[in-house]
């Protein structure tokens, strides 16, 4: 086109995309295009900065492997993962909150009452609840998925020293909807900054720090499936978490016991847990799909 500039550049190549067979990838394709051209006029980016920027994802492409991917912790930085989340999740029931890279398929089928904690560092926690339809009706054989850090703040994928599965669980849930497993409380974690968004991050002076957490996926015939995170009121980056999946409805209270009788019947543990112990009381709430 002869008469291309400033004011025709973004019609033009929008124009060049008027035949395709998927409406809505030509729709979201079109709408990118405007925005990123939008965004270039309006900071009237320079050819320094986008090259920049281009570099920017030729390292996060260079970094990555199939155990770590630059993009996905990009996206989750800037808030872009926990944006998409809220969006697809606008309903009454648990929110939904970040993946995140650790988890793993296949994690072992064990009972109600399994225990997680056996040799791992760190005092005992009883994490038990109830999943439930929005009329509060238990979802007899939901399958919870669960998936956490060590005490020294590595999942099992990043530490050779963890057995495989190690602190993972898939285990389904009786006629009352209930739940529960032991063990430990698992640590704040940095996310990898060594790369080109560790570098964007130090530029900004932002922390890489992630509150501890309890990642689930709960699922139940006929249900929109859960992914979601749930994170302790005291941890010191509940307000400052590196990738923004807290939500108000997913903090939970670590409640000290130094009773041995207040533990429930039923656990693999039984009675032998080092005082004090800690107990977790978190409910899940899914939609219809």
């Amino acid at each position: 086109m002869k008469n291309v500039s400033i004011d025709t550049i973004t019609q033009a190549v929008l124009s060049y995309y008027s035949d395709s067979t998927d409406p809505r990838f030509m729709f979201v394709l079109k709408a990118l295009i405007e925005h990123l051209h939008a965004f270039a006029k309006e900071t009237e980016l320079t050819h320094e900065e986008w090259i920049r920027g281009l570099q920017f994802l030729y390292d996060a492409g260079q970094i990555s492997t199939p155990e770590r991917n630059e993009f996905v912790l990009a996206s989750d930085v800037t808030g872009l993962s926990s944006l998409i989340d809220m969006l697809g999740s606008q309903h009454e029931g648990t929110s939904s909150s970040v993946l995140g890279p650790f988890h793993i398929a296949g994690a072992p089928e064990q009972a109600y009452g399994a225990d997680l904690k056996r040799d791992n560092a760190g005092a005992t926690v009883l994490v038990t609840g109830r999943v439930s339809d929005l009329e509060g009706r238990a979802l007899n054989g939901a399958v919870i998925e669960m998936w956490q850090t060590a005490d020294n703040g590595l999942y099992s994928n990043q530490d050779e020293a963890q057995p495989d599965y190690n602190l993972r669980l898939t285990t389904s849930v009786g006629e009352d909807g209930r739940y529960a497993f032991t063990t430990v409380r698992p640590a704040p974690y940095k996310v990898p900054d060594d790369g080109p968004v560790g570098e964007m991050l130090k530029a900004t002076g932002r922390n890489a720090w992630r509150p501890s957490h309890l990642h689930f996926i709960v699922t139940a015939p006929g249900k929109r499936a859960l992914v979601t995170e749930v994170f302790p009121s005291d941890d010191p980056y509940i307000d400052r978490d590196a990738v923004f999946g807290v939500r108000e409805d997913l903090i939970m209270e670590y409640q000290q016991k130094t009773d041995l009788s207040d533990l429930p019947p039923g656990l693999e543990v039984g009675e032998d847990v080092t005082l004090p112990w800690y107990r977790v009381d978190f409910d899940f709430v899914l939609v219809d799909d």
